[in-house]
């Protein structure tokens, strides 16, 4: 998630506003849905107000800031009728497909109050996973940042599959944030802060500043939000927090009406610290943004070979494949206990390495030739979970 900040770096706010945040130039800020709907699933337009308000300051100043924003299906719920959040999947497009030009048109007419206009980027996992896809989702928010406006980002819940689903925006807001390269990225919630417990327990404190994992021991993560109309919960944002901070990415993770004291760098909510450096773009791509097509099993030389020598895999050090994947698709490599130890693109289809196993290069390109001698997963196209 992070390390402990070094010599010379402040390890505590003390009430100062954080460096981290008012040095940002490109902000993305994500918002749930249960920060922006009323109880009954429609939009608040105080609240919408409100949030907008906070980033128009912010792109007064010259800052560039793109927005994820849950709240389409939620804001589709009071139109149709339905008295919660649907539970299949028909239903749930069907509610998108009528809040996502309620919260789309909202949003517009609230910045356009400060001279802004606002772009919608819908997306699915695939447009994050597939690098050409990938790439082209970066041309367009780039470009409107070029053009002075607002991306309004959102999953594509209209037509997304199971199968294509991000889940949760947080996990797409730490991929945006990664995508764009941001400096800064905001979680906004219904809760003020990561507690070490229930919020509402007078046992619980709030965690003022997370440095790494261990700054997270002990502490009790829950599930859904209270309001009942998003998907996530603190554990989202706390994943959303390591995908993040591992791009070297600060995050702060607070109440939405703490959003222009956050955007300020007030001490308020808690401050993800990044790593010190960010990795390379492909394999923050390969271990965040992609879904594995299968599995390889290794075996425990292999594992040592991978993890501890970091070399590449070859195919005597296999023992089973799982699913049906291509050449050049991520797959997840497995220790004997079935657990990942590394995600990387293989350069052979499914079908083709049954018989490659527990076989030496050498012998496979003297009985198959030699095309056959290349590594299953190149030690450049792997990446260590």
């Amino acid at each position: 998630m992070g390390t402990a900040a070094g010599a010379g770096e402040p390890t505590e706010q003390n009430g100062r506003v954080r460096e981290a945040v008012t040095t940002a130039r490109r902000v993305v800020v994500k918002i749930g849905s249960s920060s922006l709907t009323t109880p009954t699933g429609g939009l608040d337009d105080d609240r919408v107000t409100a949030l907008v308000d906070a980033l128009a300051a912010l792109t007064a100043q010259g800052r560039e800031v793109v927005l994820v924003s849950s709240g389409a299906i939620a804001a589709g719920l009071a139109p149709l009728g339905l008295p919660r959040r649907p539970r299949d999947l028909a239903t749930q497009q069907a509610a998108a497909s009528v809040g996502q030009g309620l919260l789309i048109g909202r949003y517009a007419a609230a910045f356009a109050r400060h001279g802004r206009t606002v772009g919608q980027v819908l997306l699915t996992v695939d447009d994050v996973t597939r690098r050409a896809h990938y790439r082209n989702a970066y041309r367009t928010l780039r470009k409107l940042l070029d053009l002075r406006a607002v991306p309004i980002v959102n999953e594509n819940d209209t037509v997304a599959t199971e199968e294509i689903r991000f889940g949760d925006n947080d996990r797409l807001a730490a991929l945006v944030a990664a995508l764009v390269h941001a400096d800064l990225l905001i979680l906004l919630s219904d809760v003020d802060a990561l507690w070490t417990g229930d919020p509402a327990s007078p046992a619980s404190t709030r965690i003022a500043e997370v440095h790494g994992e261990a700054d997270l021991s002990g502490v009790e993560i829950g599930g859904a939000g209270r309001a009942g109309v998003g998907t996530g919960g603190m554990v989202t944002k706390v994943e959303a927090a390591r995908i993040a901070t591992g791009f070297g990415i600060p995050v702060v993770l607070t109440a939405a009406p703490l959003a222009a004291a956050a955007l300020s760098g007030e001490p308020v909510g808690t401050l993800f610290h990044p790593v010190r450096q960010r990795p390379t773009a492909r394999l923050f791509w390969l271990a965040h943004a992609t879904s594995p097509r299968g599995r390889l099993h290794l075996d425990p030389g292999a594992v040592q070979a991978v993890v501890g020598r970091r070399k590449s895999l070859l195919p005597a050090g296999i023992t089973a494949v799982d699913g049906a994947f291509t050449a050049g698709d991520p797959v997840d490599l497995v220790d004997v206990s079935g657990a990942p130890v590394a995600r990387g693109l293989v350069n052979y289809d499914a079908v083709e390495l049954p018989g490659l196993l527990g076989r030496s290069t050498t012998e496979l390109a003297a009985a198959l030739g030699p095309a056959y001698e290349r590594e299953v997963v190149h030690r450049d196209d792997l990446v260590l979970l």
